[in-house]
């Protein structure tokens, strides 16, 4: 974005990493957004000489707006929530990302407290936007342990779909993997991320979830040699193909330098390409 240029401000802000699109329209409507002085309203076009300030707060454009498109993807484990900050002081999945030194990174999807799996993370609000828009039809899909096996009959509700309490809902796609005693796996996918959406589904045949873990969001798949807590910085290929899933083109630029990297691989490949200068962290 140029000096002359101009977009919306819930776009500006959302790829300064300031918040997904979504939030920054919630807090342009509760009047926590200003432009040169004057309320903002949704819509309105800005460019990066205008004067933003949020909660009070002067956004400073030239210093936010990444100058490039990165992701880490985590494998989340049990017990930590999908927030930036909790009220309750309980852990959360931003506790322990690398620092960047323009905007913020901003999760792509959510996970329950007991679900877990990928977790992806842009520093682009817009990028994060075009991934949880229900129109962009996403593939999640998720390994379900459940106590019991199911029947044909309730296979094929599921896939034909279930009432809910927030509207009808199935699986695209159900792939039985087996299991022993009164465990069994299913692989299954959605083209939606309503909230604890897998778990009630197979509740609503009488069948309880005893674990669940999501192994693809798009196009990416959780690698097999990951464990629970780690993250790790996504490849160029990588966040290539994410961005087609959505029907963006991939930003190729300078890379930000990040404070702390996320693994010392991803950052001596860096390194080696000359992008960034990182240090090796415990």
């Amino acid at each position: 974005m140029s000096n002359t240029d101009s977009e919306r401000i819930q776009k500006v802000l959302a790829n300064a990493g300031l918040g997904s699109r979504r939030q920054v329209e919630t807090w342009i409507r509760l009047g926590k957004v200003k432009v040169n002085g004057k309320l903002a309203s949704i819509g309105d076009h800005i460019n990066i000489t205008d004067k933003i300030s949020l909660d009070g707060k002067l956004v400073r454009l030239q210093t936010v707006i990444p100058t490039s498109v990165r992701m880490i993807a985590c494998y989340k484990p049990a017990g930590l929530i999908c927030t930036r900050n909790d009220p309750e002081g309980r852990k959360t999945v931003f506790d322990d990302l690398p620092k960047l030194t323009k905007g913020r990174w901003v999760n792509v999807g959510r996970l329950d407290i007991n679900t877990t799996g990928l977790l992806l993370f842009t520093n682009n609000g817009e990028l994060a936007n075009r991934f949880m828009h229900p129109s962009s039809n996403i593939e999640r899909e998720y390994a379900v342990r459940v106590l019991g096996k199911a029947t044909d009959r309730q296979l094929t509700a599921l896939r034909e779909g279930i009432m809910l309490e927030d509207g009808t809902a199935g699986f695209s796609d159900i792939i039985d993997a087996g299991g022993e005693g009164t465990n069994h796996w299913y692989h299954v996918v959605l083209t939606e991320g309503r909230n604890r959406e897998v778990r009630r589904l197979w509740e609503s045949q009488g069948l309880k979830v005893s674990r669940l873990i999501r192994v693809r969001y798009g196009s990416y798949a959780l690698p097999r040699k990951k464990r629970p807590g780690q993250c790790w910085e996504l490849e160029q290929s990588e966040i290539d193909a994410l961005m087609q899933n959505v029907g963006l083109t991939s930003i190729v630029q300078p890379t930000d330098v990040l404070d702390t990297p996320v693994n010392a691989t991803a950052a001596k490949s860096r390194a080696r390409r000359g992008k960034v200068q990182s240090k090796r962290v415990k």
